[in-house]
């Protein structure tokens, strides 16, 4: 099946997890040199990619993927927060839509999960 028509079948809910973490691997990518590479961002970016690549494809594994990036979402976001305790508020900002959307998606994909597993 091609790319093009299994964008065709997807339907916005299906594509939005995909999205999500293929914007946050890019993003997290290009801040890596901005950020004098500090490995966390680089390996989590890397993940985010290979988790939206695994939700395209639905890959077995994508799950534990998911479950694995709210762990660390959650951890460098709430870190950040608490190191920069809302001095810059742009990336205050940015942290908290980040740890949000991730909890958001994180509780689609269970959700969908378990429904499919019905």
């Amino acid at each position: 099946m091609s790319l093009a028509s299994k964008l065709k079948v997807a339907d916005v809910r299906a594509l939005a997890p995909i999205v999500f973490y293929g914007a946050v691997g890019i993003i997290f990518l290009i801040l890596l040199p901005l950020s004098n590479f500090p490995p966390h961002i680089g390996l989590t970016g890397i993940m985010s990619l290979i988790t939206a690549y695994s939700l395209f494809k639905k890959r077995f594994w994508a799950t534990w993927l998911v479950i694995a990036l709210f762990a660390v979402a959650t951890t460098v976001s709430l870190y950040t927060l608490y190191v920069l305790a809302f001095t810059n508020w742009i990336v205050a900002i940015g942290m908290i839509a980040y740890a949000i959307l991730t909890w958001v998606f994180t509780a689609h994909i269970m959700l969908k999960r378990k429904s499919t597993e019905s």
